[in-house]
């Protein structure tokens, strides 16, 4: 006897050897949900924990084991194989690290990582593993489609066939009595109601049985099929189906091979006759069964009681919840009789010979009924003294037992009370041979079902004795075999005429598509007879599928796809592909499959792709894979285009920090790694609700309005999308100013974004701190790369009314003191103690920027000639190796600014938003704007800083020669440039041209 303590006080079990005389107390380091013991050895137990552990135990719960984390509620099972092997086996569905679900098998004393299989591959649907008997079950949702796969004894996963238009949305296992599935399918058109099918041996094929079962939602949300297996005869179901709104109970004795309404009563409980003709008027049954061992459902039966069923329905056109009376039947359906007007509660002791009843009710009562004669007539017993609120009857285990519990309470407030009735005093002596009679099942007087005559043992019914331990079926006969002993085959419809034809869909001849030449297949008939059936001789021949030799066939319907069903892969990784034809062999034909990168393979036959064709793709892109198959009947082709990517990792969205109203700017997204294969960009601007999608990296776009406006780009990869945002601050007029450092900044300078966030705010503060101007006019941008530098924006700000303040003579004044104190060593600040770092102007740009589309004016040609006498003096300085002290070369290309690719530290680098009333903080910059222009002739750029115009410079050859091509050419760092823009101190140093 185990007892589990109240998990709120403690976590322990209270375990007696001795019949509950003792106990002793095990404390557990976890609490546990649910126990599910073993089927045969009574001492192994799994235990499943409210953190979603699985424990198993040896020693009837004294020693626990872990076996597995993240295990599926109500999804571990033991194995039940029918030959016995593996009972210490343990199946079970969990979770991943990243979310999914797999299934997993292992021993119940070892599931580690190194020991566990997982029999499917790949990932499952959440809570779909179920084992039934030889039976896996699992699902798998692609495409928006919920796909079943099965596994019979153990063997590989095959997908479940259906008819083909089903499109289930929902399945439900019912039942793999006898080698054989019974389920219950929700298709594509139905809401409340299911389709019963049912499969060949292998739970592969699957046909209709029974169509629009009715089906509700149970309290927990579970849903319930009306439909009930009928104990102790197999192959006999109940059924509830709708019919143009109305329910009814139909009855099948041959598992949904036929099916039929339930005759009326003939006489109600008074003897007045009951006037009820079928097909209008028939008995309809609620199929509900109770999942509380301790109160009986709507209807029952047992195994060792086959002849005998006990429900509650009513008479008439259709299933109600009014008029609810009690009927029983003892001879499998066949009649019925009304034996209460009221619901109650029935019990089966003595293997059927007493039936109990106890009305369901929810006052006390203190009586109960007695039948011994199957229903047919009641006796009224009292079983207490006083009246007692019953919350559940129970029988004691055990075939020959006739004790049963009763209990419940006196009142609200009392303790339950338990009441054990003893019947084994009524009868006096145990039943002999003559007490019983042959009884043989039948359906309407057919007595051939499932193939074979059975006849049982029956006590009859005015004898009262113990029946005592129950024999089963008397005997059993085979019968000849007829039509009836025959079920459609896969792909086959019944017609009016009783016929089986082939559905619209089905080709026949689909089943030799993988048949090769030279073997043989079962070419069905269209039937195929009942799982279970022991028919012989008879029409078996004529219906039973017969062996054919495979014929030869030129290949068609070829299909080319991979294996997990993906037009998508990972660069340097395995791709498996599949091949598939609808008609010809493979093994005999030639195949010929082209990559597309430049790698082609030939296969004489199949035996070298049953595992599928793999190869790794080195390079991102989209390959077209071609695949030929062909032999002396002809041939097919068919194409796949695979798209093959590496993981994106990280996005960077690259544009200015400012820039003016209504001049164009450029957006682009940098990726790493840069190379990633097909790639969709989604652009939101500011407060725009509609997308931009493109294809490329980088885009153009204004603003008409001043302010703070916030750009966000989005990369979708295959199945990953990252995102980066960025503030860009949009003014009419604005002025920017390079900043330069002491060199021993780039000592602490690790070049990655977060530092410059944080220095550019300390670089800020130092400056209003120095000048005393207003935080609102100063955004610093530190640059990437070294030497360290930075961007000084002066910015126009708005009061409360609105309005600028001093736009143009504003910016020249705050220019003017920040140069100043600039220039006066004044601006700086200490980087950590003892380290003082000194801010330094390089040189001040007005906004907006002049545009640096070259013209061709008497300046330009002036400033093209004075470039080519400095090509010519650096030309001359190459040639004899002197050094010319105080000599400046300043060439710039037309992207100023150095590009970056940034560190993957974080997967977004955004900037926050700030209030319209404040312009951009240090904490919102962002690295600078990525521009990359292809280069289509030799050409440079000279700008002069002074002044701002620039010059389109064409690389003569002798140049060339002399200096490089610009392709070699590599601008100077600002700092190295210009060093008499670092201080005044190196202005003095320096020495005139």
């Amino acid at each position: 006897i185990m007892l589990l303590t109240d998990p709120e006080v403690e976590s322990s079990l209270l375990i007696s050897s001795d019949e509950g005389a003792t106990y002793q107390k095990y404390r557990l380091n976890f609490y546990i949900h649910s126990l599910l013991f073993h089927p045969k050895q009574e001492d192994w137990i799994l235990a499943y924990s409210q953190d979603q552990k699985l424990f198993s135990s040896v020693e009837f719960g004294r020693r626990w084991l872990l076996l597995h984390e993240g295990v599926t509620p109500n999804r571990f099972y033991w194995s039940m194989m029918g030959n016995g092997r593996e009972p210490d086996l343990v199946h079970l569905e969990a979770r991943t690290v990243d979310g999914h679900a797999q299934y997993i098998t292992c021993k119940m004393q070892n599931c580690s990582e190194a020991t566990h299989s997982k029999p499917f591959p790949g990932y499952i649907d959440h809570n779909s593993l179920i084992v039934q008997g030889d039976y896996v079950f699992v699902q798998l949702t692609s495409g928006g489609r919920p796909h079943y796969y099965v596994s019979y004894r153990r063997s590989p996963f095959a997908q479940m066939k259906l008819p083909k238009y089903s499109l289930p949305k929902d399945m439900h296992v019912i039942s793999t009595d006898e080698n054989q599935v019974f389920a219950a399918v929700q298709e594509w058109n139905q809401n409340d109601t299911y389709n019963l099918y049912i499969s060949d041996t292998r739970g592969i094929y699957f046909t209709l049985a029974l169509e629009n079962v009715k089906s509700s939602q149970g309290l927990e949300g579970n849903v319930m099929i009306d439909l009930y297996e009928v104990a102790g005869i197999k192959g006999m179901f109940l059924a509830n189906k709708k019919i143009d709104n109305q329910v009814k109970t139909f009855i099948t004795y041959n598992k949904g091979r036929d099916w039929s309404l339930l005759q009326a009563p003939h006489t109600d409980l008074r003897g007045n006759p009951i006037h009820c003709l079928l097909p209008y008027c028939s008995l309809h049954l609620h199929l509900k069964v109770s999942d509380n061992p301790y109160t009986s459902g709507n209807i029952a039966s047992r195994d060792t009681a086959p002849s005998i069923i006990v429900a509650s329905g009513n008479i008439g056109t259709e299933l109600s919840d009014n008029d609810i009376s009690m009927f029983v039947t003892s001879d499998a359906g066949n009649t019925w009789r009304q034996i209460f007007e009221e619901e109650h509660s029935v019990l089966y002791l003595d293997q059927g010979g007493v039936l109990v009843a106890m009305k369901h009710t929810s006052l006390p009562i203190r009586h109960l009924w007695l039948s011994f004669d199957e229903g047919r007539s009641w006796s009224k017993y009292s079983f207490t003294s006083l009246p007692l609120f019953v919350d559940g009857v129970l029988g004691e285990p055990g075939e020959e037992t006739l004790i049963m519990t009763v209990f419940g309470h006196f009142s609200h407030r009392s303790e339950w009370q338990l009441v054990k009735v003893d019947y084994k005093a009524i009868f006096d002596r145990r039943c002999a041979e003559e007490d019983y009679r042959p009884w043989q099942l039948h359906s309407q007087g057919e007595a051939c079902i499932m193939g074979a005559k059975r006849i049982y043992r029956k006590r009859k019914s005015e004898k009262k004795c113990m029946q005592g331990k129950y024999a089963g079926a008397m005997t059993s006969e085979p019968c000849v075999c007829t039509e009836a002993d025959f079920d459609c085959d896969y792909g086959y419809e019944r017609h009016s005429n009783g016929q089986c034809l082939p559905a619209f869909w089905y080709n026949p001849s689909s089943l030799s598509k993988d048949c090769s030449l030279g073997q043989s297949y079962l070419n069905s008939t269209g039937y195929r007879k009942v799982v279970s059936n022991n028919c012989t001789d008879g029409v078996r021949e004529r219906y039973t599928a017969k062996p054919q030799q495979c014929p030869g066939r030129a290949p068609q319907g070829l299909r080319i796809l991979t294996a997990d069903g993906r037009l998508t892969a990972e660069q340097g990784h395995n791709v498996t592909f599949l091949l598939q034809l609808d008609e010809g062999d493979l093994q005999r034909s030639l195949i010929q499959v082209d990559f597309g990168d430049g790698t082609a393979v030939s296969y004489a036959n199949l035996s070298s792709t049953e595992d599928g064709i793999k190869h790794i793709y080195q390079n991102v892109g989209i390959f077209r894979v071609t695949v030929l198959v062909e032999n002396s009947l002809g041939s097919d082709s068919a194409v796949l285009y695979l798209h093959v990517t590496c993981p994106l990792e990280h996005v960077h969205l690259s544009l200015p920090f400012v820039t003016t109203k209504n001049k164009e700017i450029n957006a682009t997204a940098v990726l790493w790694p840069s190379q990633v294969g097909t790639l969709t960009y989604v652009w939101w601007f500011g407060n725009n609700t509609e997308p931009l999608i493109t294809l490329e990296g980088s885009i153009t776009f204004t603003f008409s309005v001043e302010g703070m406006n916030t750009i966000t780009v989005q990369v979708s990869a295959g199945n990953t999308i990252l995102q980066d945002t960025k503030t860009i601050a949009v003014y009419e007029k604005f002025q920017s100013l390079r900043l330069s450092f002491s060199p021993n900044l780039d000592d602490y300078n690790p070049d990655i974004p977060e530092w410059r966030r944080d220095i550019s705010r300390v670089v800020k503060r130092a400056l209003v701190e120095a000048t005393g101007i207003s935080s609102k006019h100063v955004l610093v941008a530190m640059l990437p790369g070294l030497p360290t530098s930075a961007e000084l924006f002066i910015l126009p700000y708005q009061d409360a009314t609105g309005e600028k303040k001093r736009a143009a003579a504003n910016l020249e004044q705050i220019s003017e003191t920040l140069i100043q104190k600039l220039n006066q060593n004044l601006v700086h600040f200490e980087l950590k103690p003892g380290v003082r770092i000194l801010i330094h102007a390089a040189h001040l740009t007005a906004a907006p920027l002049v545009d640096l589309t070259p013209s061709h004016s008497g300046s330009a040609m002036l400033m093209l000639l004075s470039v080519v006498f400095v090509g010519l003096a650096v030309f001359v300085i190459y040639k004899f190796k002197r050094k010319i002290p105080g000599l400046n070369i300043y060439a710039q290309m037309q992207n100023e600014k150095d590009q970056e690719m940034v560190s993957p530290v974080s997967q977004r680098e955004s900037i926050p938003n700030v209030p319209q009333s404040e312009l951009m903080s240090p904490e919102q910059l962002v690295d600078e704007k990525l521009e990359v222009h292809p280069i289509e002739q030799p050409q440079a750029t000279v700008q002069n800083p002074r002044k701002g115009n620039a010059t389109k410079v064409v690389w003569t050859e002798d140049f060339q020669k002399a200096c490089g091509s610009p392709r070699d050419f590599k601008p100077r760092p600002r700092a190295e440039v210009f060093p008499q823009l670092l201080s005044p101190r190196a202005q003095k140093k320096s020495l005139p041209m």
